[in-house]
């Protein structure tokens, strides 16, 4: 009885051993298995700090800087702001054939050739509407002074909705995508602050 009272402690022993083995085991990644991350060293005090935004292209700031020196209002934030109001109101007025509503926005060049258009659609019969999907962007290209003039080309990208009713057919209406460059100018130290589209050219995208 005894010898098998020790044989059956011994074969116990073992399994508790082997479960142990089992249940003791770590199964998976743990937390302490997982390196910290190593912290962000703080900048030395006094240092300047990074860059934020776009990079501004430095041949365009000596531009804007040479054109402010003749014309010290000049606000590239603003003028590009009040350039995008002028393109929808301009895009929109051709459309509709408004020419109250280009005159003040055009010099007497470009106001000839949107004239001769417009008058053109007028003997066809046709109608036209045009309506901007978003916002156009609008990038300053160049800003300079030229005589007595400054002169501004924006890079316009818009995606306009347009409509045609020829006479006596039936709508048409398609979605386009436009990249132009805009050319404004104004005469330096005028009191009038408003710019004048004066050139049109296509762009690449």
């Amino acid at each position: 009885m005894t010898f098998q009272i020790v044989i059956f402690a011994v074969i116990a022993a073992v399994l508790l051993f082997q479960l142990y083995n089992v249940l003791g085991k770590k199964v998976g990644r743990q937390p302490e298995d997982n390196p910290k991350p190593a912290p962000v060293p703080a900048a030395p005090a006094g240092a300047p700090e990074a860059p934020r935004g776009p990079v501004v292209d430095p041949a365009l700031t000596a531009a804007i800087a040479g054109l402010k020196a003749r014309e010290p209002n000049f606000d590239p934030h603003r003028f590009l702001e009040g350039a995008r109001q002028a393109y929808e109101t301009i895009v929109r007025a051709y459309a509709k054939g408004d020419r109250d509503a280009l005159r003040p926005l055009l010099t007497d060049k470009v106001m000839g050739s949107f004239e001769a258009g417009i008058a053109a659609r007028e003997a066809r019969g046709d109608t036209e509407g045009a309506e901007l999907v978003h916002p156009p962007r609008a990038d300053l290209e160049s800003a300079t002074a030229e005589g007595d003039r400054a002169l501004a080309r924006v890079r316009f990208l818009a995606e306009v909705r347009g409509s045609l009713t020829p006479s006596g057919g039936e709508t048409v209406t398609e979605e386009r995508r436009t990249a132009e460059i805009w050319t404004f100018e104004r005469r330096l130290g005028a009191s009038d602050p408003n710019w004048a589209l004066a050139r049109v050219e296509p762009a690449t995208a």
